[in-house]
């Protein structure tokens, strides 16, 4: 896939006019949004993702528009398990509900800086070096592993700030007191730091630490690194309106764990297949290209990301419903006051 360099700036322009519409409109009015206001961006922002793949399949063909649906849906599901650790950060840090939006949205600007230049490098590593796909793989099955136990096991969804976040808080005076939008406030002679600040880099950073899982497993369905770039940008997008729209919903998706172990665990497979096939390590096969290796198609792909996806809610809300209040908390963490409004 061929991409002009006119439509990488047209696509970084748009993306930053989409993103500073977005934060002005948040911004000049902090409010709880309403499950109209949510659903109908998102309903948007689902529609633009569309209307990009089919303008991908216009342009460039069905191959490349099937691996941008299927790395926008793996960037999104993982999202949606990303949505729990922010429910747990956004009470960690009491964020007043009509300043989660302002959080949210400056975190994910800063989340998707971070993944841009983690994409860049990731591209350029595999362009120059095959056997990345090897480690990429293996990582993938590493994690899925971990997080199929994980989900086994009965977790009670303590959050551990990360390295910056306490190391920002070691080296800088803070203030406990909300001042709104406020990064910085003067009290008596000494500027402070404030707790949107934290929660701000602690969202950007916590989300970066994500990418880790995301980011291969989608260059395991492409490698081309402008729709690995608009699948993340895609799945940003909405990522702010789905964890105010699904609420209590996540509490209900007592598998969702499993299926997204599941869908790593099977790019990461692809990825070793897709290495064995394109080999040059000496110490494998001589050095020799496995050709016999199969390589899975991308149609192949898409159908048991959909598949995983919609199997692992169906199965999930069905055996949630089974369930008293106390053994979703079990399977899930507990529920938080803002879900019960």
């Amino acid at each position: 896939m061929d991409v002009p360099t006119w439509v990488w700036i047209a696509t970084g322009v748009v993306t930053i006019a989409i993103f500073t519409f977005d934060l002005a409109v948040v911004g000049r009015r902090p409010h709880e949004p309403s499950m109209k206001e949510c659903a109908t961006y998102l309903s948007i922002y689902v529609g633009l993702a569309v209307l990009f793949g089919l303008g991908v399949w216009y342009t460039s063909g069905g191959t490349p528009a099937l691996e941008f649906y299927s790395g926008w849906l793996v960037e999104y599901s993982l999202s949606i398990d990303n949505l729990f650790i922010f429910i747990i950060i956004m009470a960690k840090f009491a964020v007043p509900r009509e300043l989660q939006q302002y959080a949210l949205m400056i975190g994910i600007v800063m989340a998707l800086v971070m993944r841009a230049v983690f994409i860049a490098v990731g591209a350029t590593a595999i362009n120059n070096f095959s056997w990345v796909f090897y480690l990429f793989g293996l990582f993938l099955i590493y994690t899925a592993v971990k997080l199929a136990k994980e989900g086994a096991e009965d977790e009670d969804d303590e959050f551990e700030e990360n390295r910056v976040v306490a190391f920002i808080e070691r080296r800088f005076p803070a203030t406990s007191e909300w001042h709104g939008r406020a990064l910085i406030t003067q009290e008596g002679a000494q500027r402070m730091i404030t707790p949107m600040f934290i929660v701000i880099i602690t969202l950007g950073t916590t989300d970066l630490l994500f990418a880790l899982d995301s980011i291969p497993a989608i260059f395991g369905i492409t490698k081309e690194p402008y729709l690995v770039l608009t699948a993340n940008i895609f799945a940003l997008m909405g990522l702010r309106q789905l964890y105010f729209l699904i609420g209590g919903l996540l509490q209900r998706l007592i598998y969702l764990s499993y299926g997204l172990a599941f869908l790593l665990a099977f790019i990461g497979v692809k990825l070793i297949l897709h290495a064995m096939h394109e080999n040059e390590l000496p110490f494998i096969n001589g050095g020799e290209h496995m050709t016999w290796a199969p390589e899975i198609p991308i149609w192949l792909s898409l159908v048991v990301i959909l598949a995983t996806l919609a199997v692992t809610a169906v199965v999930s809300l069905w055996a949630s419903s089974r369930m008293s209040s106390e053994e979703q908390d079990a399977a899930t963490g507990p529920r938080r006051d803002w879900e019960d409004d």
